[in-house]
């Protein structure tokens, strides 16, 4: 598999870790032809489990190497620091724009976030899910295109396991988007098809992250960055306070630290 993805361009790299990561998020949302119900306690630790990935994820294989690539520069904090805020920025621009519904609110009168609209609730659930996939694929992307700009801080090796380690919290992110959704009365296909659609930006805003950082080299420490901040805003807005929303808080936390650990080990191992 090395082989054949080191004779692709950095774009082509890219669209097929965001597909696969896409096919990983079907995997999960597939669990609605095996159940029906939702298992709080299930969702929950899949929650923490993913928010523990995207937090390691976002050091170790996002902010590190955009420090490290600024540390012949004059102010090395700057490019991770400006690129991390405006990440977080971009996210809450859209979480302002776009209308969306996060599952486990429990305020009635907050629950739809955006703009108003008349979408009906798998829709707006669906929305929510899609736009914290956005931060994933541009993670993705920004990885695999700091590779042609001969960047020692990118390597192949560190961009597949920053997408294996996404793929792996897809999983468990399309059960908790079809499951729900199935659970309410949905056909089982539909709540699959809402499930992996809402991963289908990954592959496209791989490719824009990939495309950017080729095209213009020097912003590359500011595109690993605005990729950590968006997950960092994803992680702390949604996934830590859906997975504490129940009563199952340290199963939660402890799935988050696991997360966390294996996502660790897959940068050192392959970083």
């Amino acid at each position: 598999m090395l082989d054949f993805l080191s004779s692709l361009s950095p774009t082509l790299q890219a669209l097929c870790a965001g597909t696969i990561t896409w096919l990983l998020t079907a995997v999960g949302a597939a669990t609605v032809f095996i159940f029906k119900k939702v298992n709080e306690k299930v969702l929950n630790s899949m929650q923490g489990f993913a928010a523990g990935i995207m937090i390691a994820a976002s050091f170790w294989s996002l902010l590190q190497p955009a420090i490290e690539s600024s540390s012949d520069s004059a102010v090395p904090w700057m490019p991770a620091a400006i690129g991390f805020l405006l990440g977080g920025l971009f996210i809450r621009s859209l979480d302002y724009v776009i209308p969306h519904m996060h599952r486990n609110t429990n305020d009635e009168s907050q629950k739809q976030e955006g703009v108003p609209t008349n979408l009906n609730k798998n829709t707006l659930l669906f929305l929510a899910i899609t736009l914290h996939n956005i931060p994933e694929g541009l993670a993705v992307g920004v990885a695999f295109g700091g590779i042609a700009t001969g960047n020692t801080h990118a390597t192949l090796l560190g961009a597949l396991g920053l997408a294996i380690g996404i793929g792996i919290q897809n999983i468990p992110e399309g059960a908790a988007l079809s499951l729900p959704i199935r659970a309410a009365g949905s056909s089982k296909w539909k709540a699959f098809n809402y499930g992996q659609a809402s991963a289908l930006v990954e592959p496209v805003f791989a490719v824009i992250g990939a495309a950017a950082v080729i095209v213009v080299t020097p912003i590359l420490p500011y595109a690993l960055a605005f990729a950590a901040g968006a997950m960092i805003f994803v992680v702390v807005e949604e996934l830590i306070p859906d997975s504490q929303s129940a009563k199952n808080t340290d199963l939660a936390t402890l799935s988050l630290m696991g997360g966390f650990t294996l996502m660790m080990i897959l940068d050192v191992a392959l970083g």
